[in-house]
């Protein structure tokens, strides 16, 4: 009997995904934890395995947004039979506010590779590769769901595989708007600012003296060359070791209590090409910094391939939003809930500031600290930011 493969529910609260394509075709062999197709959720694109082994059957959902629980294809033995739900259909939105699309020629849809506003159809891993390599999509012909460019389409492009007829996106006017669709990921980041403004919140804001973490740095560095070490996991660290000596800031407010974690899970706010995303350090506290080094790499690295799972955004406990490589001098970040507190890192930069009873020029940050106030007072907050300043100025005293 065919198995069915169902969209799976891959993090607390998700009720549906969007499928952007498959990995296998019917009539493929499949087996079991090999990648089958790429899910877009509210948090990120992952893929998704299969539960069983045998041959994909039937793709009931070639794409689109489905409901958690809806079979989207069968897995079974070859000449199986397929039940009728295969030719179930995804479940759409209504968009009454949608303008309806113009009509365009087109000799066969599957070579078309711009959507109505312009932008050409490609998967996540198809804009990475060509980015990287310097390949123009315009030029390829996409052989995915609805003509969307994949990876293997960008790759025998490269190759200088045979030429394959396209036709060309529109041109948008000089002048016109370009319209921008919001993936789930953006009205995911949308609706949680929205959410973050509506909390009473406080700012604090302090600078450390940041002579002995670079120092610190670049001995590791050079005592291991092959895990890098930055100053983020060095704040990683520390916030982490703050957090345990004040665990009124490793909070979080609810209805009727609040709630003080035991352990430091750290996120690190990332600039992805799906959005920003903050994927999550767990017990870092308990990790050296090598280690957090080696996590924060992969994260962050998995993060710009558009690869994290729904579990490295999960369970995080308090943010580091870091700025300072774009020169950025100081900012205020938002407040990411449930989280009670966040710190925004400005650029290091030489100051003139006192130093034993004269003045002179050392690398200084500036720390903001926005906590929530239905969670953390002044008081509390104010320790907890004292805290980070004293460790980063003398690092021994949190490692």
């Amino acid at each position: 009997m065919a198995t069915e493969v169902i969209l799976p529910r891959l993090g607390q609260g998700m009720e549906s995904g969007t499928i952007v394509r498959w990995l296998k075709s019917e009539g493929e062999p499949v087996e079991k934890g090999e990648p089958l197709f790429e899910l877009d959720t509210d948090k990120v694109t992952q893929e998704v395995e299969a539960e069983a082994a045998g041959v994909l059957l039937k793709i009931a959902i070639a794409e689109g947004e489905v409901p958690v629980g809806q079979t989207v294809a069968f897995i079974g033995s070859a000449g199986e039979d397929v039940p009728e739900v295969a030719t179930a259909a995804p479940v759409e939105k209504p968009e009454a506010s949608e303008p309806a699309e113009p009509a365009r020629e087109t000799e066969d849809p599957r070579h078309e590779v711009a959507s109505g506003n312009g932008r050409i159809k490609a998967s996540p891993l198809a804009r990475r590769i060509a980015r990287e390599r310097g390949i123009e999509l315009t030029g390829i012909r996409g052989t995915g769901p609805d003509g969307r460019i994949v990876a293997e389409d960008v790759e025998r492009a490269e190759a200088g595989g045979p030429a394959t007829p396209t036709v060309t996106p529109r041109p948008v006017p000089s002048g016109e708007v370009e319209r921008v669709p919001l993936s789930n990921i953006r009205k995911t980041i949308a609706r949680r600012l929205t959410e973050a403004w509506q909390i009473p919140v406080f700012q604090l804001q302090a600078s450390a003296d940041m002579t002995r973490v670079n120092a610190l740095v670049a001995r590791l560095r050079e005592r291991d060359p092959d895990v890098r070490v930055t100053v983020t996991d060095v704040l990683t660290k520390v916030c982490a070791q703050a957090l345990m000596r004040h665990r009124e800031v490793n909070a979080e407010f609810t209805e009727d209590a609040i709630l003080l974690h035991p352990s430091a899970n750290v996120g690190l706010a990332v600039a992805a090409p799906q959005g920003l995303v903050v994927p999550v350090i767990n017990n870092a506290e308990r990790l050296s910094l090598t280690e957090i080094a080696g996590v924060r790499a992969d994260l962050v690295a998995r993060a710009r391939d558009n690869k994290l799972r729904a579990e490295d955004l999960e369970g995080g406990t308090f943010t580091i939003s870091n700025l300072g490589m774009y020169a950025v001098e100081r900012f205020t970040a938002v407040l990411n809930p449930p989280q009670a507190a966040i710190v925004a890192v400005g650029a290091t930069e030489e100051r003139v500031v006192p130093h034993e009873g004269e003045t002179a020029v050392r690398p200084m940050v500036t720390l903001t600290g926005t906590f929530d106030h239905h969670a953390v007072d002044g008081a509390p907050a104010a320790a907890f930011l004292q805290t980070l300043k004293e460790s980063l100025e003398d690092p021994g005293l949190a490692l």
